[in-house]
């Protein structure tokens, strides 16, 4: 194949959007960074992704074809690599080490934080508060979206102040 062939077919998959693992990702991110946009993914897990699956890293996502998103999904459900590199080691329930992602990692979270409420733990109650549960100052800088005016007196305009 000629190598103005070969740029035009880099150049049609580089324009489209690639669905790995129900996220949309846009084709003219490198794998890399691409594989980052999925949620659960952190830049070590994504390195070694393309280096047991030898994909180049500065490939762009888009020139993937299905056969090689197939075998990214199928790595990414059931990963063959070392445990340091797992998001849930010795679970709770089961015992085993596993990786999880998207929705599942979401779900996980939130079941874990319900039952820190459950058992009536400190950080369970921190999390029913609202409040930093891992030490973090309260005075300034947890708050999110709230009045700034608790604790803080407002000017009240006087005939002094109209001068």
């Amino acid at each position: 194949m000629e190598t103005s062939e070969k740029q035009k077919i880099d150049k049609k998959y580089e324009e489209r959007i690639v669905r790995i693992l129900s996220k949309d990702i846009e084709g003219k991110f490198k794998i890399y960074v691409g594989l980052t946009k999925i949620k659960g993914i952190s830049w070590s897990m994504a390195n070694a992704i393309c280096k047991v699956l030898n994909l180049d890293k500065n490939r762009m996502i888009g020139s993937l074809t299905k056969e090689e998103v197939q075998e990214i999904e199928k790595f990414i459900t059931n990963p063959k690599m070392p445990i340091f590199l797992f998001n849930r080691k010795m679970d709770m329930g089961t015992g085993e080490d596993k990786y999880l992602t998207g929705s599942d990692l979401e779900l996980q979270k939130e079941f874990d934080i319900n039952r820190l409420k459950k058992i009536k733990s400190y950080k369970g109650y921190r999390h029913a508060l609202g409040l930093p549960a891992r030490g973090q100052r309260t005075k300034s800088h947890f708050r999110k979206n709230k009045k700034k005016g608790v604790g803080i007196k407002k000017k009240t305009k006087t005939s002094e102040n109209k001068r």
